[in-house]
């Protein structure tokens, strides 16, 4: 997001509590400040903002409850309380898919779908964030599936692990879609946002493709170099064995996020899709990056092995 509003010529500060990511953005002139977003925030060093991009957040399958809150709820409510202090401030606040999820095949699901039980911390706290964040007066909530692209940490990354570690799992004879979203096309959805003088809303944003999870796989290992097998597994021991593991881990010391969870299990046995004719209709905004151009533009510079 930094890098795009530099190249448009818009002025933009960003926040950040990685020492090491810091360093590497400052080393490409982007203008970062050390902060930790559980902290409160002092107006008076951002008087001049006019718009603020939350996109912050504790983003995994797994991990203690405390955890979440923090970087998630309290994060937000900081965010909230700055936005409130400087009064007229256009707050974008980046949600997640993950607060719809539920355990089932779901198509086309809608914003205002009632929000199922939580499947993890993760979804459970970034649904109160939500709720957080559009309680300022001039916010907007964005709900983007499954980011990938440069500088993904999470997604891809995953994946690729997985397959290296051993076959990944084929769950319900192959049945998961699921839609993606590349990371300009969530760029450009921040600016759509932005720019609109829509408040109050929840907006889906996915790249438009429901996609076979096998095929995203198979295209994403084949762009990384990466060899993949495939292993038939039953789905309900599966998921009943990944949850003991994922309440032994949080036993363990420092709290390793297991190999397998119930929730990477899930993405491989469902068929998940969000509607995103709110976001064409409210924000003028549709996918741009198709999912075979967005694995170009992931791997262009990644050699395969």
């Amino acid at each position: 997001m930094l890098r795009h509003l530099r190249a448009i010529g818009q002025p933009a500060i960003g926040l950040g509590r990685d020492p090491a990511k810091i360093i590497a953005l400052r080393a490409e002139s982007l203008d970062l400040l050390a902060h930790d977003l559980t902290q409160p925030l002092d107006p008076a060093v951002f008087r001049t903002v006019t718009a603020i991009v939350h996109s912050a957040a504790l983003s995994a399958p797994h991990g203690r409850w405390r955890d979440f809150v923090a970087a998630n709820v309290t994060a937000t409510a900081n965010i909230v309380a700055l936005a409130q202090a400087l009064g007229g401030v256009r707050l974008v606040h980046i949600s997640s898919a993950s607060v719809s999820f539920a355990p089932m095949d779901q198509l086309d699901v809608h914003e205002d779908d009632p929000l199922p039980p939580p499947f993890n911390a993760y979804a459970a706290t970034k649904a109160q964030a939500e709720t957080i964040a559009l309680s300022a007066p001039h916010a907007l909530v964005l709900r983007p599936r499954g980011i990938y692209g440069a500088g993904d940490a999470a997604l891809l990354p995953r994946l690729l692990r997985a397959a290296k570690r051993g076959p990944l799992p084929l769950l319900r004879g192959g049945q998961a879609r699921i839609d993606l979203t590349h990371v300009d096309d969530v760029v450009a959805a921040v600016m759509a946002a932005l720019g609109s003088d829509k408040t109050g809303e929840v907006v889906n944003i996915t790249g438009g493709e429901v996609l076979p999870v096998t095929d995203i796989a198979t295209r994403a290992c084949a762009a990384a170099g990466q060899p993949l097998r495939w292993r038939r597994m039953p789905l309900r021991p599966v998921m009943a064995l990944a949850g003991a593991v994922e309440k032994a881990a949080l036993l363990l010391p420092h709290r390793p996020e297991p190999a397998v969870t119930r929730y990477g299990l899930a993405l491989f046995a469902y068929a998940q899709s969000l509607d995103i004719t709110k976001a064409q209709r409210l924000l003028h905004w549709s996918p741009q990056v198709s999912f075979a151009d967005g694995l170009t533009r992931t791997f262009a510079t990644v050699p395969h092995r």
